[in-house]
């Protein structure tokens, strides 16, 4: 039998990630302790762990993710499966393990602190390494072949996409130029080219945009999160609850109209009496977001929005 005495984490117990918005995750989603939940974030397992223990020795959780990093923290629980993958291929593997439907899917779009935090990985503009940004450290395409080959319509396309900055126009001729002289092989040397077009007062917040818009690109992220998001509207049971942690507007606008209207594009589809066709009831009126409390412990949780809904 498996033991489900599990103590939701504390902060230290997970140095790989600190999870946002825990407890309220766990309530949101409402979890029946036989039920069948997806975890497709897995990341540091703070998350998991805390579903786990709410369900009895029938529950079962799946745990994605496309780090292997991540698999070393794989839980060591009968009821726990861990699946090394994109969440954007969920169906496929819940129909190898045998599931067709499942109760409840949890989504925390943060990237883990282990990426930030391992500089070899390249996603942080703070430290010196290579420009790399892969979350799955198989895949092809790194941000130094993105920077230094993407002509200049990507390029413009990347930060138009990617970043509220006004003057990305300099960005990318800036970009382009340096390029022709040595190729941009460092995070280093990503920001010596692009800082001199940012504003001094907030060059710290522009590089970070700058960063984030390489990453969702290099890992085709919202691409993933809009087949994401279809998918669990397709192996959620009826009245079972998506809970989607987001953090940034890109992200936190494909969620809020998917669950308004049923598709990421927000259109509203009407039936006859006008009355808005959705498949979703709406739990969250208005995002949760982390108490004081809660930033001043994690403030990289501080930009955290949590969107639930249950499907009809």
């Amino acid at each position: 039998m498996a033991d489900t005495t599990h103590d939701i984490p504390s902060q230290g117990e997970m140095p790989y990630h600190t999870p946002a918005l825990l407890h309220e995750c766990i309530e949101a989603l409402d979890i029946k302790p036989g039920g069948i939940y997806v975890d497709a974030t897995f990341g540091g397992g703070g998350h998991s762990r805390a579903i786990l223990a709410s369900l009895d020795s029938e529950g079962r959780l799946f745990g994605f993710d496309q780090d292997s990093d991540a698999m070393a923290n794989a839980l060591p629980d009968e009821r726990f499966t861990f699946v090394r993958s994109n969440f954007r291929y969920m169906p496929n593997f819940m129909r190898y393990h045998g599931i067709e439907k499942v109760d409840g899917i949890l989504a925390d779009l943060g990237v883990s602190f282990h990426h930030f935090d391992d500089a070899a990985r390249g996603f942080s503009f703070r430290a010196d390494a290579p420009l790399d940004m892969r979350m799955n450290p198989d895949a092809i395409t790194t941000a130094a072949d993105v920077v230094n080959d993407a002509d200049e319509e990507t390029l413009r396309s990347i930060f138009r996409t990617g970043t509220d900055l006004r003057d990305t126009n300099r960005i990318v001729r800036a970009i382009l130029t340096a390029r022709k002289e040595r190729r941009i092989d460092t995070t280093s040397q990503l920001v010596e080219v692009v800082s001199k077009c940012l504003n001094p007062k907030s060059v710290k917040q522009d590089l970070a945009q700058i960063f984030q818009a390489f990453r969702i690109y290099v890992n085709h992220e919202l691409d993933a999160l809009v087949e994401f998001l279809h998918n669990a509207q397709k192996i959620l049971k009826p009245g079972g609850r998506l809970a989607v942690i987001t953090y940034h507007s890109l992200e936190d606008r494909l969620v809020k109209a998917l669950l308004k209207t049923g598709n990421t594009e927000g259109q509203l589809e009407k039936d006859f009496f006008g009355n808005v066709s959705t498949p979703w009831r709406l739990i969250t009126r208005t995002p949760i977001t982390p108490s004081a409390e809660e930033i001043e412990r994690n403030p990289r949780s501080r930009s955290a929005k949590l969107r639930v809904a249950e499907l009809k």
